[in-house]
């Protein structure tokens, strides 16, 4: 409850979140708020100005930026709540693994993990993004495989940190198994700075994804996402630069959003590692 009352008396946590949730909800219900299908193509009203009729114009190709927009949530912040809880989980299974068994398995691992961590991660998501080809599946297939070794390293120092706590101690003379545990009494501590881990670096995958779609590589047209809204709108930019405020703007604040979190969760929690930055 001390970390809990920590957050809430956080006011700019609190805006954070606030405005996160809003967020999400947004893109949850995009097809109930938008004013038009995301994907229609309406020539005549290209360009168009703010309007009753499009709230905030549209494109080169007559699209409505609003509803384009909105539904760029369910693809851009989708895409990375997916893939941060994919590599969470496999990082906390593998990570869990290793700081458990220790030995061979533990050695066995962190080689496997060093020779992922030599590559930086985004020129690893390049390259397989560039054998794969683009699309969504295969951005999130490319992130976790770039991202996990890191996770697992760091959640394996995490799990070896309460494994030398009194409390562990008793539960193994007693008798409890590693599974046993691991999951009623490590995961439980843990929770937290994972959950700061997380936070902290799921605007780098906003960034990520935007910025791969922003180059041809990722989510591809004529799905709306905010990176592809940004390459679309730099065609126009001279004539019409405008274009690229809406979706540029939503990418800074959801991005600081996710940071602010991440650092007020950190001192909420008080978790003295911080995120590698890459």
């Amino acid at each position: 409850m001390g970390t809990l009352n920590k957050l809430i008396q956080n006011r700019f946590a609190m805006i954070c979140i606030i405005f996160l949730v809003t967020v999400v909800l947004t893109g949850f219900f995009a097809p109930w708020l938008t004013p038009h299908n995301p994907v229609d193509v309406n020539v005549k009203e290209k360009l168009a100005g703010i309007s009753t009729t499009y709230p905030m114009g549209t494109d080169q190709l007559g699209r409505c930026i609003l509803s384009r927009l909105l539904y760029g949530i369910r693809t851009t912040v989708l895409i990375a709540f997916i893939t941060m809880a994919a590599t969470i989980i496999i990082g906390t299974l593998i990570g869990g693994i290793a700081g458990l068994f220790r030995g061979k398995i533990d050695e066995i691992i962190m080689r496997i993990c060093d020779i992922f961590m030599s590559f930086p991660s985004e020129v690893m998501i390049l390259a397989i993004i560039g054998m794969m080809g683009p699309g969504i599946t295969n951005i999130i297939i490319a992130s976790i495989i770039a991202k996990w070794a890191w996770y697992t390293r760091m959640i394996r120092s995490i799990v070896i940190k309460y494994t030398d706590k009194n409390y562990i101690q008793f539960a193994r003379v007693s008798g409890f198994s590693r599974w046993h545990i691991f999951r009623k009494h490590i995961m439980p501590n843990a929770t937290g700075e994972i959950a700061v881990l997380a936070t902290l670096d799921i605007g780098s995958v906003i960034l990520m994804i935007s910025a791969l779609s922003f180059l041809g590589l990722g989510v591809q047209a004529p799905t709306p996402e905010w990176g592809m809204m940004l390459s679309e709108a730099k065609n126009v930019m001279i004539i019409h630069p405008g274009l690229m405020l809406p979706p540029g703007i939503a990418i800074l604040f959801v991005v600081a959003a996710f940071n602010f979190l991440g650092d007020s969760l950190q001192d909420a929690y008080n978790v003295k590692h911080r995120k590698r930055w890459r």
